[in-house]
């Protein structure tokens, strides 16, 4: 895959770099700022970006902003989110923008370089990945008068795990369950959180952002 890379600690940019070319893939530009990521994604249309959040020149969201920014011209680019802390919104922000192929994951994944490297898979996919420990944060708030706080147990372990980026399959087998019963909790959980099939919406994403909403 072609790749843009945003990261402004040179040694953990020049760490990704051998990395990903390690394993076949092309890094089509590598950028340490917001302004630079930017024209580089419009630019270079990569296959997936793998963003760092915070970038100079303010280090706060730019490279968020620039993601977000990028998909209006190229609409369903594929972007992996790169974040040292545990923040939902970004990954609420990214997703509300709207498109496929969207992730955020914690930089200490970095190390676990399979895992790394499956997320970017998936999000260059079109798929929809969650760090872990932003799920496990998520499922530990206190709930609140939402549609999502309607559901059952089981199907909140569900949504955790659509949420997480995993198929029905990938479900299944970590929850060892049938894809059949699968099928039907996610057939309850659209249900209850009233999302409609429609020729322009992708439910699991939707009711991923009701998760993050909750």
């Amino acid at each position: 895959m072609r790749i843009v890379l945003a990261e402004d600690h040179f040694l953990l940019r020049d760490g990704l770099i051998r990395l990903l070319e390690a394993y076949g893939h092309e890094i089509a530009a590598a950028v340490d700022n917001g302004p630079d990521l930017l024209a580089a994604l419009t630019a270079e249309c990569p296959d997936v970006a793998v963003v760092d959040v915070r970038l100079p020149p303010d280090f706060t969201d730019e490279g968020l902003r620039a993601v977000v920014e990028a998909r209006r011209t190229v609409p369903d680019l594929p972007v992996l989110l790169l974040s040292q802390y545990v923040e939902p919104l970004y990954a609420r922000e990214l997703l509300a923008a709207g498109g496929r192929g969207v992730g955020y994951m914690l930089k200490d994944r970095v190390t676990n370089g399979r895992q790394f490297l499956d997320a970017i898979g998936r999000v260059a996919a079109g798929g929809t990945v969650l760090d872990p420990d932003v799920v496990a944060q998520l499922l530990v708030r206190k709930e609140r008068d939402t549609a999502v706080a309607g559901l059952s147990a089981r199907e909140r372990e569900v949504l955790s795990w659509i949420a997480q980026g995993r198929s029905n399959a990938g479900i299944a087998q970590g929850l060892f369950i049938t894809e059949k019963a699968v099928a039907k909790h996610i057939g309850n959980i659209f249900t209850k959180l009233g999302l409609h099939a429609t020729d322009t919406d992708n439910r699991r994403v939707l009711a991923v952002l009701a998760y993050l909403d909750q």
